[in-house]
């Protein structure tokens, strides 16, 4: 009977473990069946910590608390961007019409400005910005001959609470024949949505047109299409700009505070979160991050706890002695992406730690942002004071210098960002002549690139030291004559004979600009090397043309009454192959601030400062013959031709731009003494009293063209060795120098 029951138990405990198998462990092993399956599918790898679209993102209570109704999803955004930008996957191959830009080669990349309506409403940024297009090389009048079409309707406030926000521009830019759903179109943008969530909506469909955008999401921005462009503020000046803050070789490279903020903190909506948190970091010794509720209408009805004590702490400091004391600048996010700090700091030389979570950063296709800028996340706020603090030295130096270079280079004007914006465009549709990385992120900047010179950077005068490239052995003598040949003894004679003496003269090209033919070959003295006589058309800026014909690096600019000795030339080419980059020569100039008269002034007097040394006896480098014609606006060159005057002090002008160093004066004989016009020609142009008055008003001219004063002062002069030693005439490399 014992047995029996034994038997029993043990059956109904087998059936138990059968009904346990097959209801339990057969699910689980279907389940296993089906995510093996799934898995064989898709693999998904275990995301990298440093994979910042992976890391979790943990809600702070406030979050929690906030109205559920007023947050969105992903996948909403997603949707909503999808909805207001239906062509997200343009590029430049599939969305722009490159046929417009190469109708006439080289020359076809035209911009055309929408003519304004009656009553348009265009803020004052936005006339900026159409300025610097109608003011650029590359506007036209003509949309037949455009290859980009820009809006004359203000986009830049898309927010619909604001008083510059523009109605109705889906069904306006429809009725333009020219619109082509935003085909070869460019729409600046400076804010967009509105309150509470700032999406990215602009408030109409933009099509196909590329899209210059300030706060620009990295899921939203089309590479290689779009341009992220700056935020920055009415009064952002239209040309020139400010130059940066940083001292060179500023010595140590750290200030006074290490990391600093002064600005809003809100209290709800978007951008709350990082603004919130920022006093956690805040010590008032060498951090200082400040922030205040008191601004807005309705401020107080939503401050907390914290706020009056924020608001205290927030005036005991001043915002420019912090700007120009700390190392580090924290840049938060606002309500959008972008804040006006980010251009501060660059200004200030304060290296930007960004605080801004999917931010494209301003022309990120060129500039290298790593080397001038910290990226932070939000979410990790409180490790930002010892990944400052850890950063060395030398470090800080190269950031900070690097904030000075894309300041002066890109952001310092609203000039340079729009033309940076066409530059960006250019580059993609000429794509086979183009700039590459290091022209946009090195010295002096991708503008000042010409790629139609070149794309090779040993053919650029400011990369050779960088390169270890040495400038050629040899150089070209471009004379300019305007007087006819009426005898053998014209100092134009006596000076082709020094010059072509010179062991270094590789060619001389007169540029004959008088108003009679040019004489026969017979008629000038046998050379030891080729002469060639090109008519000039009689223009003055005809002696800066890139002429094909100048085959060496360097150029040695001559007036034909200028007065030489072959072994000056000889020393002053020397010299000028120690710095190819700047205007080597003679005869110097110099300007100054007239404060009675509050303009700039042009004097010839001979002392020991200088600022300009004229091209009637100087060595440069062939490029900024390409330079002045190509990059310098037609109504300069214009007013030289008309007064046949101050084509020297306008390339001292661009030269001193482009290196932002001033010229160098050679020695020159102390019994240099103008040379009495012969019988038959002209009288030298800087007897007559107009002459130095349109000088002055040339100062003045190109100062307002540039934007500020590029020309730099100088005491410097190279002499030969052994120029005033009592020694041995015989051991003097250059001793008719100091001959009477």
């Amino acid at each position: 009977m014992q047995a029996r029951k034994k038997y029993v138990l043990l059956g109904l405990c087998a059936s138990c473990w059968l009904l346990l198998f097959y209801w339990g462990g057969g699910v689980q092993l279907r389940l296993l069946r089906l995510l093996s399956r799934q898995r064989a599918e898709v693999v998904r790898p275990w995301p990298n910590w440093t994979d910042r679209a992976f890391l979790p993102r943990y809600a702070h209570l406030d979050e929690l608390q906030t109205d559920p109704g007023t947050a969105e999803s992903p996948r909403q955004r997603r949707q909503a961007w999808s909805a207001i930008y239906k062509d997200s996957r343009c590029r430049m191959e599939t969305c722009f019409d490159f046929s417009r830009c190469r109708r006439r080669g080289r020359e076809g990349f035209r911009v055309y400005i929408y003519p304004s309506e009656k009553n348009d409403r265009v803020s004052e940024s936005y006339r900026k910005i159409l300025t610097s297009i109608g003011e650029s090389r590359y506007f036209t009048s003509d949309p037949r001959e455009a290859c980009l079409f820009v809006l004359g309707i203000d986009t830049l406030d898309r927010d619909q609470l604001s008083g510059q926000f523009v109605p109705n521009v889906d069904e306006r830019i429809r009725g333009y024949p020219l619109w082509n759903d935003g085909r070869n179109h460019l729409i600046f943008n400076l804010y967009s949505g509105t309150w509470p969530n700032y999406t990215e909506d602009l408030g109409f469909n933009i099509g196909q047109a590329i899209l210059a955008k300030a706060s620009l999401n990295t899921e939203h921005f089309r590479p290689g299409f779009d341009v992220s462009i700056p935020l920055f503020s009415k009064d952002h000046p239209q040309k020139g700009g400010e130059r940066g803050w940083l001292v060179r070789n500023t010595v140590p490279p750290r200030r006074k505070y290490l990391l600093m903020f002064k600005g809003k903190r809100y209290l709800t909506g978007i951008g709350s979160d990082t603004r919130n948190a920022l006093h956690h970091i805040h010590n008032g010794k060498d951090i200082v991050s400040l922030t205040t509720c008191r601004h807005g209408k309705d401020w107080e009805k939503h401050k907390d706890a914290r706020c009056d004590h924020d608001n205290l702490e927030y005036e005991r400091f001043d915002y420019q002695e912090l700007l120009h004391n700390s190392t580090f600048c924290l840049v938060p996010r606002g309500r959008r992406l972008g804040s006006f700090r980010f251009l501060e700091s660059l200004q200030a030389a304060c290296i930007p730690v960004l605080l801004s979570n999917g931010w494209e950063l301003p022309f990120s296709d060129v500039v290298q942002w790593n080397q001038a800028v910290i990226e932070g996340d939000e979410r990790l706020l409180l490790q930002v004071p010892s990944t400052v603090r850890a950063i060395g030295n030398e470090r800080v130096l190269a950031l900070r210098q690097r904030t000075q270079m894309l300041w002066e280079a890109y952001f310092s004007s609203v000039d340079k960002i729009v033309l940076t914006t066409l530059e960006i465009i250019k580059d993609r549709v000429f794509s086979h002549i183009s700039r590459n990385k290091y022209m946009w992120n090195s010295l002096p900047g991708g503008l000042l690139v010409l790629p139609e010179y070149s794309t090779h950077l040993a053919h650029f005068p400011f990369y050779y030291l960088g390169l270890g490239v040495n400038p050629g052995q040899e150089f070209t003598a471009v004379i300019h004559a305007v007087s006819p040949l009426v005898s053998q003894s014209q100092p134009i004679m006596k000076l082709l004979q020094v010059v072509s003496k010179s062991k270094y003269c590789s060619q001389i090209i007169i540029l004959w600009n008088s108003e009679k033919p040019p004489p026969s070959r017979s008629k000038w003295p046998p050379m030891p090397v080729p002469l060639t006589v090109t008519d000039g058309r009689r223009k003055t800026t005809s002696r800066f043309l890139p002429h094909v014909a100048i085959e060496t690096e360097a150029v040695l600019s001559l007036d034909e009454d200028t007065v030489l000795l072959t072994s000056e030339v000889n020393f002053a080419f020397l010299v000028w192959r120690s710095f190819p980059e700047r205007i080597v020569g003679y005869p110097p100039r110099s300007h100054f601030w007239d404060p009675l008269k509050r303009a700039w002034g042009y004097t010839s007097k001979w002392t020991n400062d200088y600022s300009i040394v004229l091209t009637g006896a100087a060595f440069y480098h062939r490029y900024y013959h390409y330079l002045f014609t190509h990059y310098l606006p037609q109504s300069l060159r214009t007013l030289v031709d008309r007064t046949s005057n101050c084509e020297d002090i306008l390339m001292n002008f661009l030269v001193s731009a482009v290196t932002h160093l001033p010229p160098i004066k050679v020695a020159q004989r102390k019994q240099y003494k103008e040379l009495p016009s012969p019988q038959g020609t002209k009288t030298v142009p800087w007897a007559n009293p107009e002459h130095f008055n349109q000088r002055q008003e040339c100062i003045n001219t190109f100062t307002n063209w540039f934007g500020y004063m590029p020309l730099v002062h100088s005491q410097f002069r190279l002499d030969p060795v052994l120029f005033k030693d009592q020694v041995s005439v015989l051991r003097k490399k250059y001793k008719d120098l100091e001959r009477a």
